[in-house]
């Protein structure tokens, strides 16, 4: 199994070598203009200079990374906690059910960055507008994964709770929670997807720092190189992140193996 996973890993280093290698050549040959598009190894040369060169856009990636962080993170950890029980309980109790859905199919379709306009006029630019955003695009897929997961939670366990002589809350928490967690964990990957997506929309129009801004002020400036890099970042970042949330779900389900 170690050798299998050695070999798929190493599959997927050769994959990204390989769209590397080809970037580079079609750039060195002409085939893509290296005035918009810089080749790889300017780019990750420009990765080491921009850790200490604010330039174009006044701060250093560092910086701008932290901030991101600082705005994805906190809106995406608020979507969890409101939107993850709140899917839970309306999937479990009709009453709460039937209060909740129509204000919430209402804001559902609503997209994230319709909310930037609004929100800078209440909040103005700061990291509390930006993290509204944010969670906003998190917290519908949250809701809905987490209500989808608890419907689907097997009517067998439940009666054999209830012949047990368990309480509908009890049930709810030692049946229903745990059947709910596998697509919760679904949602929850998508959420992260949304939120990361949503923060560089809303740093695009609504920042003076992190990396949505920086890839704004490469275009400002004509720099391809700052806005790839800006790209490039957030996608290493996203896939740390994921990882990072597989290791959490393989951690919390690890009874289902």
């Amino acid at each position: 199994k170690r050798r299998e996973q050695y070999q798929l890993a190493m599959l997927s280093v050769i994959g990204i070598l390989v769209f590397l290698f080809a970037w580079q050549a079609a750039v060195m040959a002409g085939l893509l203009p290296s005035r918009y598009v810089p080749m790889p190894t300017e780019v990750v040369k420009l990765f080491f200079v921009k850790w200490v060169d604010p330039n174009p856009d006044g701060a250093v990636l560092g910086i701008n990374i932290l901030a991101s962080l600082q705005v994805a993170l906190s809106g995406f950890a608020l979507a969890l906690v409101i939107g993850i029980p709140l899917g839970l309980l309306m999937g479990w109790f009709k009453g709460f059910d039937c209060f909740m859905r129509p204000i919430f199919e209402i804001l559902r379709p609503i997209p994230p960055v319709s909310w930037i306009p609004i929100t800078i006029i209440w909040l103005g630019l700061g990291l509390r507008a930006k993290a509204f955003i944010v969670f906003f695009s998190a917290f519908v897929p949250c809701v809905i994964n987490s209500y989808t997961g608890i419907r689907q939670t097997s009517q067998t366990l439940i009666n054999v709770g209830k012949i047990c002589g368990a309480s509908n809350f009890t049930i709810f928490l030692k049946i229903g929670i745990p059947s709910a967690m596998t697509m919760t964990f679904a949602g929850v990957r998508v959420a992260l997807g949304n939120a990361w997506a949503t923060l560089v929309a809303a740093e695009m129009l609504a920042a003076n720092v992190g990396l949505g801004y920086m890839i704004q002020q490469g275009r400002s400036f004509a720099r391809p190189d700052i806005i790839i890099l800006g790209i490039v970042v957030i996608g290493v970042l996203g896939v740390i992140f994921t990882w990072l949330l597989g290791l959490v779900e393989g951690k919390v389900l690890g009874w289902k193996k």
